[in-house]
């Protein structure tokens, strides 16, 4: 059973729409007890990583989360601003992050990446992978971005995937059973659609 984490953010209808396309059972929880039902996650997000923060604190589902990821290992995808929520913190706000996968959330800048960036980085980009079953049957994929900030880890180890924009930055970071993506699969076509296939088979 998928279920996506509901807590006021992220395109959740379109989520459901492709794991029925799909026939993979799928549901969407709004509170800590059909949480509780969760054999694979996904958290979404859009916009600010403060407000992001806020929202799932008032939604009363931060603690199960945190419990079920933390100790129960529940594989999980984090998705745009929610892959940007399991880090410690971002430059984008004051919030403490998730900090499920160790490192911090930093704009683009200009200082560190070779050409200079208009942000938001919007639209189409190419994605080179690490081998890993999450990429399975993904050839040449193309994948829709909308962000002005990205996943900086600790470890260049947990990086399974990058997207240049300027400059190389991670597109995909995971730890474990922990997996984030800065790219919106699902609004990616095709690529985006195989590649949440692939979670749900993990």
């Amino acid at each position: 059973m998928i279920t996506i984490v509901d807590y006021g953010l992220g395109n959740i209808q379109a989520f459901m729409h492709i794991y029925k396309r799909l026939n993979i059972p799928c549901i969407r929880a709004t509170t800590a007890m059909e949480l509780e039902l969760a054999e694979k996650i996904i958290l979404p997000g859009v916009g600010a990583f403060d407000w992001a923060i806020q929202l799932l604190q008032k939604s009363g589902m931060r603690e199960t989360l945190d419990r079920l990821v933390l100790e129960k290992k529940v594989p999980v995808l984090g998705v745009c601003v929610g892959m940007q929520m399991m880090a410690r913190r971002s430059e984008e706000g004051v919030e403490e992050g998730l900090g499920w996968i160790s490192g911090e959330v930093k704009r683009f800048d200009d200082a560190i990446f070779t050409t200079r960036t208009h942000l938001p980085h919007m639209g189409w980009n190419d994605v080179a992978f690490e081998k890993h079953p999450l990429f399975k049957d993904l050839i040449a994929p193309r994948f829709y971005f909308l962000h002005s900030y990205y996943f900086s880890p600790d470890n260049q180890n947990a990086v399974l995937g990058r997207a240049d924009y300027g400059g190389i930055f991670a597109s995909v970071v995971n730890n474990n059973h922990i997996y984030g993506v800065q790219f919106h699969p699902e609004k990616s076509h095709h690529w985006g659609v195989q590649l949440l296939k692939n979670f749900a088979d993990l």
